[in-house]
């Protein structure tokens, strides 16, 4: 397992004109350690929240923008270039190594991901079943090797609830457990996994 130790704080912006005038900027100093995957990072992000992007779909993003953090991650533009992903991994060539995306993409989406990229991954705020039934049964390029990821939405709805334009968070990994420090207050949860098969996850 590879290791990343604590760096500088390191900036992730969001550049899209067309989000500027519009949008919602939260700044957030994200205090980075997932004992699982031995990554350890000082992260500062300015994440520009589209009008039409919910709370709950933006700190989804943030979420798993931490738990998939590695060399070559970055958000991509915003709403107004839907034909990448929302949270895209590339090599040091530019390659696209990872697409990850967020709630319910339909199935053209995900197969048109799936034949981009090695690993696609869904991370959804919303109940597994919705994204079972988009998907189930449709022509997805390499549909088993999906990892569908139903985020801890009691995790999410508490952090919404505390959201402001500037914050800082300390965001913990142990055991697949999320411990989720909002300044004296900690939240703890547990993403699940899940597959288009699974009937068990609603």
């Amino acid at each position: 397992m590879q290791v990343y130790p604590v760096a500088a704080a390191r900036d992730e912006f969001v550049h899209d004109a067309s989000m500027a005038l519009n949008a919602t900027i939260h700044v957030l100093e994200i205090e980075l350690a997932d004992a699982d995957r031995g990554v350890y990072e000082s992260l500062a992000l300015r994440v520009a929240r589209h009008p039409s992007e919910a709370e709950d779909y933006l700190l989804t993003r943030v979420m798993a923008y931490c738990l998939e953090y590695t060399d070559g991650i970055a958000f991509s533009s915003g709403l107004s270039t839907p034909d990448e992903p929302a949270i895209a991994v590339r090599d040091r060539t530019g390659a696209l190594q990872a697409w990850i995306d967020i709630g319910v993409p339909d199935a053209a989406r995900v197969h048109r991901a799936s034949k981009a990229a090695p690993r696609v991954a869904v991370y959804t705020h919303k109940p597994p079943e919705q994204l079972r039934r988009a998907l189930a049964g449709e022509r997805i390029h390499r549909a088993d090797a999906l990892q569908l990821i139903a985020v801890d939405r009691e995790l999410i709805a508490a952090w919404v609830r505390r959201l402001e334009r500037r914050m800082k968070i300390g965001l913990s990994v142990s055991g697949g457990q999320i411990y989720l420090a909002l300044g004296n207050e900690t939240i703890e949860g547990a993403n699940r996994p899940f597959t288009l098969a699974d009937e068990a996850g609603n």
